[in-house]
C-alpha cells in the first residue's frame, strides 16, 4: 500500500468513520498524463458513513473533498468518489453498503 493511499485513508477514516473504505490508486493507468506528471495519483474511493445519511452527492462529495483538502494540492490529481450512507444500495455488493 502506498503512503498516498494511506494518507488518504487516515483522513477519511479521521473525518468520517467510516463503515466501509476503499482506497483505489489508478495513477499507474494514467502515466503520461499531465496532472501525473507534475506529481499528483489518481485515485477511487468507496465509502460507507453514517455522516452521509440525508446529504445529497454534491455535499457528500464536498465533504470528501474538504476531508482531503491538504492532499489535493500535490498528491492529489484526480478523485473517484462513491460516498454512500448505511443501507444505502450500490453498484459494489459489499455487504456494509446494501
Amino acid at each position: 500500500m502506498s503512503a498516498r493511499v494511506e494518507q488518504i485513508q487516515a483522513r477519511l477514516t479521521d473525518a468520517f468513520a467510516p463503515l466501509h473504505l476503499e482506497v483505489i490508486d489508478d495513477s499507474a493507468r494514467h502515466a503520461g498524463h499531465a496532472g501525473a506528471a507534475a506529481g499528483g495519483g489518481h485515485f477511487q474511493v468507496r465509502i460507507v458513513s453514517g455522516r452521509f445519511r440525508g446529504l445529497p452527492l454534491l455535499a457528500r462529495h464536498r465533504l470528501v473533498y474538504e476531508a482531503l483538502r491538504p492532499l489535493l494540492e500535490a498528491q492529489i490529481h484526480a478523485l473517484a468518489i462513491e460516498a454512500h450512507a448505511p443501507g444505502e444500495r450500490a453498484s459494489g455488493t459489499d455487504p456494509a453498503i446494501s
